[in-house]
Formats: C-alpha cells, sequence, structure tokens
C-alpha cells in the first residue's frame, strides 16, 4: 500500500468500538479480534500517512471469533517483480572498469546501473524520508570486490530494490520513479527529443501522438486523451497496456506500462514489431461504463473494446444474441449494442494465454480469465474432461508471485547461463474453499505478474467502493472530476469450482489459525516456488469471511 503524505489522519471506530491511531506513521491495518469479553488489537508497523474512511465487520468466521476489519482508502504501488539476476563489466570513460547491474522488471532488463548510483539514490531517500524509513543499504568497500563479494553485493541490492518498491511511500515516490526513468533511458542510450509513437486502438485503429523520448506513462496517456478529445475527467478510467500480437492475430497481455518506465524506450528497446502500446479501459466495475458513455469519445472506445472483444471470443455469444448484436451494429446503437453485451458472459474480462495450474489436480491445462471480481478457470483434465469455475477475489486471503530461472530445453543439463535460461513465473494464491478450510492453488504462466496486476486493480475497486471514494484518486491521476458511483452489476455468475479430488494437496486448517499470519509486503523475489513465507504474501484486504451456505 502507498498513502499520499498529505492525508489527514482521523480516528478509528468500529461498531461499539473505538479506538484512535497515535502515530500517524506506523500503521496501515488495525484488526480487532474479539473473543468473548477480550479484546486484542494487532498492528502492522509500515511507514506512510493515510486517511481512514470506513469499516465493516466480517463474520461468520467462528462461534466465538468476529473480526472487524479496518477499510483504508489507499493508493497501492502496483506489485511488479523488481530482481537483478545478473552484473556485467563495463569500460568506464577514462578506460577503467566497474561494475554493472542489471535490474529486471517482471524478468525483462529496465536498466543497468553502477553501485555509486544506488547509493546516491539511497542517500537522496534517507535525507528526503529520514533513516527510519529506507531499508539497509550494502556498505561501500574500500578495496575491489571479489567475485563472492560481487555476487553478496548483488544479492543485497536486489533486495534493498524490492524492499523501496515494496514500501508503501518510498515505492510510489518521484524521487525513487524518476530515477528508475532516467537509468532506463541512459540504458538504451535514447537521447531526450521529439518523437511520434503509434497508440493502438481495440478496434486496430492507431493514434499517432508526438511526445519526448523522456515523457513517462502519464504524460503519454495525455497526449492521447488529447488527440482523441477525451475529457480530462475519463482518463483516468483508461491505462496503456504493452501487448503483443501473433501471427494468428491473437492478443497477449503482457504488463500495464507504469510510472517508472518511459513508454517510448520501453517499446523501442524490444526491437521486434510484435509489441505494441494499447489503450483499453482500466476498471472491472461495468457500472463506470454509464459514465463513459455519457461522453462521445468515451462511448466510441467502450463500443469497439467490446466489439473487438466479441470478434475475439473473449466474449461469449449465442447465435441468437449474435444476430441481436449485428442488428444493433448496423442501426449503429452503440449504447443499445454495450448494453447487450453487458449481460454477456466474460463482458469486460481479460483474457490470458493457455498455462498451467495445480488445481483441481497437479499439471493441468488452463485458461485463466480475469474480471467481475474474479479468476475464471477453463480447465482440461489429465482424462481430457473440460471443466469450468471461478474464484473470487474476496475469497482469495491471499497471492503471491514467484520467479525462478529454469533452463531451455536444449538437451543437456548444464547450469542456467544468461543465454541459457528463462525466467518461469508463477502466480499462488490461498483460497477459501469452505467456512474453515483454505487451500493454495497455483498457476505457472508467462502472464503470472499481469495476473496480479488485475488482482490488486480488483481489491482496489472494491475496497474504494466501500468507501465511497473515486476510481479516479485511486488511479493516482491528477484529473478532476466527480464519478457517479452505483452498485455493480453481476450479469452472470460463473459456477464455484468443485473441491480438489487431489488427497495430497492440502490438509485442512483452521481460519483463525492461518489469518493471523497475513504479512503484507509485496512480490517475492525468491527462486524457490515452494518456499512460500510469510513475510513475501501479498494481503488482501477484500477478503471476506463465508459459511458453507454461500459456497
Amino acid at each position: 500500500m502507498s498513502c499520499r503524505p498529505d492525508n489527514e489522519v482521523v480516528g478509528i471506530a468500529f461498531p461499539r468500538i473505538s479506538k484512535p491511531v497515535d502515530d500517524p506513521r506506523s500503521s496501515l491495518l488495525l484488526l480487532c479480534s474479539q473473543r468473548r469479553q477480550s479484546l486484542q488489537w494487532t498492528l502492522w508497523g509500515n511507514s506512510g500517512v493515510f486517511s481512514i474512511v470506513g469499516c465493516a465487520d466480517v463474520e461468520g468466521l467462528g462461534n466465538s471469533t468476529v473480526f472487524f476489519f479496518l477499510f483504508l482508502f489507499f493508493f497501492v504501488p502496483v506489485k511488479m517483480h523488481f530482481s537483478i539476476p545478473e552484473t556485467e563489466v563495463c569500460s568506464g570513460e577514462n578506460g577503467s572498469t566497474y561494475v554493472a547491474y542489471n535490474i529486471h522488471v517482471n524478468g525483462v532488463l529496465h536498466c543497468r546501473v553502477r553501485y555509486s548510483q544506488l547509493l546516491g539514490l539511497h542517500e537522496q531517500i534517507k535525507k528526503e524520508y529520514g533513516s527510519n524509513v529506507v531499508p539497509a543499504f550494502p556498505p561501500k568497500k574500500i578495496f575491489t570486490l571479489t567475485p563472492a563479494e560481487v555476487e553478496q553485493r548483488r544479492e543485497q541490492l536486489e533486495k534493498y530494490m524490492q524492499a523501496v518498491r515494496q514500501d508503501p511511500l518510498l515505492g510510489s515516490s518521484e524521487m525513487f520513479n524518476s530515477f528508475l526513468r532516467k537509468a532506463q533511458q541512459e540504458t538504451q542510450q535514447i537521447p531526450t527529443e521529439d518523437v511520434s509513437l503509434d497508440i493502438c486502438l481495440s478496434n486496430s485503429q492507431k493514434v499517432t501522438v508526438n511526445i519526448l523520448t523522456s515523457d513517462q506513462t502519464e504524460d503519454v496517456l495525455d497526449a492521447v486523451a488529447t488527440k482523441l478529445d477525451l475529457p480530462d475527467d475519463l482518463v483516468g478510467y483508461f491505462s496503456l497496456f504493452l501487448i503483443r500480437e501473433g501471427m494468428d492475430g491473437g492478443l497477449t497481455f503482457v504488463r500495464k506500462l507504469q510510472e517508472f518506465e518511459l513508454p517510448y524506450v520501453s517499446i523501442t528497446s524490444l526491437r521486434s514489431s510484435e509489441f505494441h502500446i494499447l489503450l483499453r479501459k482500466s476498471y472491472w466495475d461495468m457500472a463506470y461504463d454509464a459514465d463513459m458513455m455519457d461522453n462521445r469519445v468515451g462511448l466510441n472506445l467502450l463500443y469497439a473494446q467490446t466489439v473487438s472483444d466479441i470478434e475475439r471470443g473473449w466474449i461469449l455469444v449465442n447465435k441468437d444474441q449474435h444476430r441481436q448484436l449485428k442488428s444493433l451494429q448496423e442501426k449503429g446503437s452503440k449504447k443499445e449494442f454495450i448494453h447487450l453485451g453487458q449481460t454477456l458472459k466474460y463482458y469486460g474480462y481479460i483474457k490470458f494465454d493457455p498455462c498451467i495450474t495445480d488445481f483441481p489436480e497437479k499439471g493441468c491445462q488452463v485458461i485463466v480469465s480475469a474480471g467481475n471480481n474474479e479468476l475464471n478457470f477453463h480447465v482440461k483434465l489429465p482424462n481430457e474432461q473440460m471443466k469450468e469455475g471461478s474464484f473470487k477475489v474476496t475469497r482469495m486471503r491471499c497471492w503471491r508471485v514467484t520467479s525462478s530461472q529454469v533452463p531451455i530445453a536444449n538437451g543437456t543439463t548444464n547450469p542456467c547461463s544468461s543465454a541459457k535460461c528463462e525466467v518461469k513465473l508463477e502466480l499462488a494464491f490461498e483460497y477459501l474453499m469452505s467456512k474453515d478450510r483454505l487451500q493454495w492453488v497455483t498457476i505457472t504462466s508467462q502472464q503470472a505478474i499481469m495476473m496480479s496486476i488485475c488482482l490488486q486493480s480488483m481489491v482496489d475497486e472494491l475496497m474504494v467502493k466501500k468507501s465511497g471514494g473515486s476510481i479516479k484518486k485511486m488511479l493516482r491521476k491528477r484529473h478532476n472530476g466527480s464519478i457517479h458511483r452505483t452498485d455493480s452489476q453481476q450479469a452472470v455468475k460463473s459456477p464455484p469450482l468443485l473441491d480438489s479430488p487431489d488427497p495430497n494437496r492440502e490438509q485442512i486448517v483452521k481460519l483463525s489459525t492461518k489469518l493471523s499470519s497475513v504479512s503484507l509486503r509485496g512480490i517475492s523475489a525468491s527462486n524457490s516456488a515452494n518456499d512460500i513465507s510469510g513475510n513475501d504474501f501479498h494481503g488482501n484486504y477484500a477478503f471476506e469471511g463465508i459459511g458453507d451456505d454461500d459456497l
């Protein structure tokens, strides 16, 4: 979580319980566990100042336990996977050599930096935010480092970068993000100059904007909005996505472009015509469609996306519905077309490439789609039988992404080298299968981090809706405007997944025991997908307790 430092701190109010916060820089979440007549308060420490906007209670977790969760209006730095998997020996201007540390984001090289540059960043952060906030930084060395010491420093710097990014205050700071943008530009050796950049729309048309190579993601989004004549109060509904288009026309979402990168540099550095930048709506609640349809440009963009999703098969349409849609399309009835689309299955979902899951059995092929506050599974079992079901984000206690380097199949058993290995990503989430049973579900996919970003944005939207806040503020856009908020319409519900028949899966555990280990850290860089430690969990503030009758 991240917060704006100018937010005001207020008291925390629970039903029949009230407790103030004395230190506004020391807490993000306060959990009250009431067991019979006793009260137990648990405070998670973290830096940042925040506003408390509401609270809600979650019941049904046991006869003697009632949990009260504090819901905060917060600004979350999107969970990205930062790593420094390798170093390079580079030549300096005077002929000397130095060690460069390659910072990867989501398994792709983002920038190459020296120790002295990171030390400079560390000193700036410490000066701005204080020594108590900044994580530990590897110390200077007087003599030239040995290979073992270089490796040790690499590991320490990797942990440092991950800690800064995961910190709610530091990870979203302009100081940190501008450092990464500058380092990205210097690494790719792209000077600051005027350029043209093509942005794809859902209908395969392109919008060409004139920008600077040093313009950040929000600047490029603003330029696109200006070119399209999209009102400022609707810009926050959209994001820029990096996509890859296959030879068959298939679309793969790589990631959502972030505040720490320069879109022109990001797309240019890939050096492939397969990659494009796509403008697409970034919200999940179809209730916001009404705001979009009140504006001509917003209506056209939403209509184009709906048509595209139907044509790609992301939205399921039967023959009768297809006939109705075609008739509305011929009449130019865009609003009616969208309204009909809202009633169709998987409207507003993002569909991911085929991947592997361990649910309900290990090694199952699955197609995952994200939308309607859930991950939907189309699973192919070992016996060729197809199963469909969904995992609601409100039933996920926490999730995490892990990465590991695995050899590319080449008939040898040699260890990984920079040229012979690839990054393996896994998304694992702990799901409330029944009233007292939590179970881990794992997805192995190169789009694992994009899935995690989808889950995080769903949680953000749910939390803001509970608070009565605005998703424009949540998305940290500087555009002002009011949003008419209505309850989400869930036109189609996917069936819940059946219990796993695999007897080797995790056994039943009591929810009260599991819940006590929630941690608020972000994505892990662990090299072991099985190393699921509490410190690496991504806690879910929209988690809801349920009873057996709710399943």
